[in-house]
Order: structure tokens, then C-alpha cells, then sequence
């Protein structure tokens, strides 16, 4: 009897000695929490993306919502959201009170356009809800037009904010330069890893500050804001023990463990992607022969961050159902996903703001299929893989 081939899932982390080891000696260190290692992460975050301001907290659903609410968004607001991507990204605006608009999404990429950021501006205007952000996702690492949702958010008087949890790693990725926040995740099968964790960045030193209380329960220690003097001062500095709270805040913090970890592994980030990219490319050359049954998702080579390989599979041409398939390649030992539901199908939403019809997003959804993508795959894994959906089509094309 054949034995079982190793299942190769469709990411997993990379982590190695000196990884462990950086773990080792945080542990080993005074602080576990709210250490120095927190605003080391930090800094290199920043130099890694050419960031002003890098903010840490402890997911990428942390660093969305603390974006949310350091714009200050009002339940009587609005912001649009692609309708293909994680649950959170929509999630963290309701959390803050604020209502949520679906935008389409190219059929190909699943990207939000400026034409369907435009048709949803339109959408949050017949909801009597003023649209005040809008937060481009860059799905599995393929960048949106962002000078382009520029224009159009700017036409709008409307704030971007990426959602880069997915391009850790591209150039000019957390840079700001058509965006005012862009959000990260560390999450373990990101680009770099930390268990869990999450980034923003910022120009502006205002909203760094700003996260940097509401990740910590919305306490400061700045002497120059605090309010109640009799309390604070026994004397012309303020008593040590004292801080004030002027807001509800989060715990939303990154251990130094983890920063440590992160830092690290970011040490690491040109040589992932740089190998990341290299298995895109044997993807892209393997699984050619397969098209148009199986075939990339449009992409730009040049710009993608390359957390997913997305497929688009043509079940009619196949004969057989993307369950079928995805249990096909299972027995095969090859793991697979599908990256997203779209979000306005989820019961919360659908029952929120009632039945949409969202085309691009529906025949994106029922095509796409993420193949096995992380740095330490080899080359015969990826051809592993391509082997295997090769037996598939054979057998049912």
C-alpha cells in the first residue's frame, strides 16, 4: 500500500532557529509586555515599508479597527468596503457604530475598481449615511489602483485606508502616499509571522499617538493633558503612579514576545517574498497547459505580495464542483481555500441591509481557489501540486 503523502496546506509559517531563539531570549528578558521591544518592532516596521509612524497591536482585526477609530467615525457615517475579503475588514466599522457599504469587485481579481468604489459611493448616499472612508483590500496580495481610488475618494471628500494585510513586502506597501492609514497583519501564515499580531501605519504623528492610547484602554501619562491637577500633582511633576483616561480604549497590545519575534522574522521579509515570488512564477508556467479550465486570477507580476495563489476554475468546462475538486486534491495530500465569502452574504449583513446583488463579487467567489503558497515550499511541491490538478482535469475535462 502507498503510503500518504505529507499534506501540504495552503500556507503555513516559516519559522527557524533563530526565530526560536529571539523568542528565548524576550522570554528570558524583564519585561514579557509593554517592553522595548514593542517600539524596536515598531521602528523597523517602519524603515521595512517607508512608514513615518508604525503602530503594534495584536491582529490584523485590531490594527483595522484602531485605524476606524482614530478617524473618529460616527454612527451616522459610513464606509466602503470590497465585499470579497475577511469578515473584519466590515466588522471593525460596525464595531464603531458606523454603517458599511458593499462595493463590487472585478470579476478576475477581486479587487474594488474606481467604477464600482464610485457605484458604492452612489449606494451609501440612498442610505442617508455620509460615506467617510473607504478601505481598498489588496486580496492575496494583489495591490488595488490606489492613485486611482485617489482621485475618486478625493472627488468624495472620502478617506482611504488599505487593508495591506494581505502585500507585507511590496515597495511602497505602508508608505502612505494615497492612503492616510494602512493596516497589517502578522497573523501566522502572513508574510511574516508573529502568531498573532497586527501593524498601521501613518504620516501623521497625530493618529500614531492616538492608536498608541487606545491600544492601551485609552490611558495616557502626558502630564501637559492631564485634567484633574489635584490628583496628578503632589508637587511640580507629576506623581509617578498617575494616568488618566479620557476615552474607552482596547487591549489591544503585542507582547514583546511576539516583538521580538516579529523582528526577527522582518529581517527575513525580502527573502519570503523574494521566494514567494519565484513559486508564483512556477505556477504561472506549470499550470498554463491547464487554462482556461484552471488559470490565474488577473494580476499584475510587479506588484503582489503573494500571500495567496489564486486559481479561477471553470466548473462547467470541468464537470465537476469546486467541493469535488478541492476533496480530489485532499486525497492527493495537496490543502486548499477559498479567499472570501462575500461578506454581504453573511447572515449579520444580508439581515442588516437586506439581499444585494453584487455580480463581480458573485462569479469572483464561485471560481476562485487558493493553491499551496509559503516560502518554504520546494519546487517539487509546487509541481506536486500542479500534478495533482492535472490528474483532476484528465480525468474530468
Amino acid at each position: 500500500m502507498k503510503a500518504p503523502q505529507t499534506l501540504l496546506p495552503y500556507g503555513r509559517q516559516t519559522i527557524e532557529e533563530d526565530d526560536v531563539a529571539a523568542v528565548a531570549d524576550a522570554l528570558r528578558a524583564d519585561l514579557l509586555t509593554t517592553g522595548p521591544k514593542v517600539a524596536e518592532f515598531e521602528a523597523a516596521f517602519a524603515a521595512a515599508t517607508g512608514a513615518a509612524h508604525a503602530v503594534a497591536c495584536n491582529s490584523g482585526t485590531a490594527a483595522l479597527h484602531l485605524a476606524m477609530l482614530a478617524l473618529e467615525l460616527k454612527p451616522d457615517q459610513a464606509v466602503v468596503v470590497p465585499a470579497i475579503t475577511f469578515v473584519a475588514t466590515a466588522n471593525v466599522v460596525r464595531m464603531t457604530g458606523a454603517e458599511v457599504v458593499f462595493a463590487d469587485v472585478d470579476p478576475d481579481t477581486g479587487l474594488m475598481t474606481p467604477e464600482t468604489f464610485r457605484t458604492a459611493l452612489g449606494a451609501g448616499a440612498k442610505r442617508a449615511a455620509s460615506v467617510k472612508v473607504a478601505v481598498p483590500v489588496h486580496l492575496n496580495g494583489q495591490l488595488c489602483d490606489m492613485s486611482a481610488l485617489r482621485i475618486v475618494a478625493d472627488d468624495a471628500g472620502v478617506e482611504l485606508v488599505e487593508d495591506a494585510c494581505h502585500a507585507l513586502g511590496v515597495t511602497g506597501v505602508g508608505a502612505n502616499t494615497h492612503s492616510r492609514l494602512a493596516c497589517f497583519s502578522t497573523h501566522a501564515v502572513k508574510a511574516i509571522a508573529t502568531g498573532e499580531g497586527g501593524m498601521v501605519t501613518t504620516r501623521d504623528p497625530d493618529l500614531a499617538d492616538r492608536m498608541r492610547c487606545l491600544r492601551t484602554h485609552g490611558m495616557h501619562r502626558h502630564a501637559d493633558a492631564f485634567e484633574n491637577h489635584t490628583l496628578a500633582f503632589d508637587g511640580p511633576t507629576p506623581n509617578p503612579w498617575y494616568y488618566e483616561m479620557s476615552e474607552i480604549g482596547w487591549n489591544y497590545r503585542l507582547p514583546d514576545v511576539l516583538c521580538a519575534l516579529g523582528l526577527s522574522q522582518l529581517k527575513k521579509l525580502d527573502r519570503f517574498h523574494r521566494r514567494r515570488c519565484e513559486i508564483a512564477g512556477m505556477y504561472d508556467r506549470l499550470l498554463a497547459p491547464l487554462a482556461p479550465i484552471i488559470r490565474p486570477t488577473k494580476y499584475d507580476s510587479a506588484r503582489h505580495g503573494w500571500h495567496l495563489y489564486a486559481v479561477l476554475v471553470d466548473s462547467d468546462r470541468l464537470g465537476m464542483t469546486r467541493a469535488q475538486v478541492m476533496a480530489a486534491l485532499r486525497m492527493q495530500g495537496i490543502g486548499t481555500q477559498v479567499h472570501y465569502i462575500p461578506v454581504h452574504h453573511q447572515p449579520y449583513y444580508r439581515d442588516r441591509y437586506g439581499a444585494q446583488e453584487l455580480r463581480g463579487a458573485e462569479a469572483y467567489y464561485a471560481r476562485c481557489l487558493s493553491l499551496p503558497l509559503y516560502p518554504a515550499m520546494s519546487d517539487d511541491d509546487v509541481q506536486r501540486v500542479v500534478h495533482a490538478l492535472a490528474d483532476v482535469t484528465r480525468g474530468n475535462a
